[in-house]
């Protein structure tokens, strides 16, 4: 009889990778002509959250242009950032806090979930807290549902580990 293959399902953000694509926005924003003599500033508390202050809303969303670029090409994905509502801060400046999605919320887990059943292959799909496995006898199933899940457009960015054959 045939073993059961699985790999799980996950939304992980590397917060080294963010980190350092902070660094990078912090080294570009003090040499850039247009944010010259403004108090523009982007923290990264190192456990999901980045705060963008700076003195008016056009300005932040150039410094969140600028985050985002850095961002990318450190291969962090743009479907991780939860934006919040953009606050008045002291002093007459505004500020932003910018949430990283860690693993995935129930209601997406239950639409990949329902992505997967509507392949009518031959796998399991079961909902392990913020995370997802599939398991089943053909590994080219498994691999049909990674493909069907990387064309999938989900609010959230995949990845797929623990492959066990």
């Amino acid at each position: 009889m045939a073993k059961d293959s699985s790999f799980d399902i996950v939304s992980e953000v590397d917060l080294q990778e963010v980190q350092n694509a902070v660094q990078q926005a912090l080294k570009e924003i003090s040499t850039r002509f247009d944010f010259k003599g403004s108090k523009s500033e982007i923290e990264f508390d190192g456990k999901g959250t980045i705060t963008l202050l700076s003195d008016d809303e056009y300005k932040l969303n150039a410094l969140r242009d600028v985050l985002e670029s850095k961002l990318i090409k450190r291969g962090v994905s743009l479907k991780a950032l939860r934006p919040g509502k953009v606050e008045p801060a002291a002093g007459g400046t505004v500020r932003q806090a910018v949430r990283l999605q860690q693993g995935i919320e129930q209601d997406v887990a239950k639409q990949i979930t329902k992505l997967v059943k509507d392949t009518k292959l031959k796998v399991q799909v079961t909902i392990q807290g913020d995370q997802l496995r599939v398991s089943g006898k053909s590994r080219d199933d498994l691999q049909a549902v990674i493909r069907t899940l990387r064309e999938a457009d989900l609010p959230v960015p995949l990845q797929f580990t623990n492959y066990r054959g």
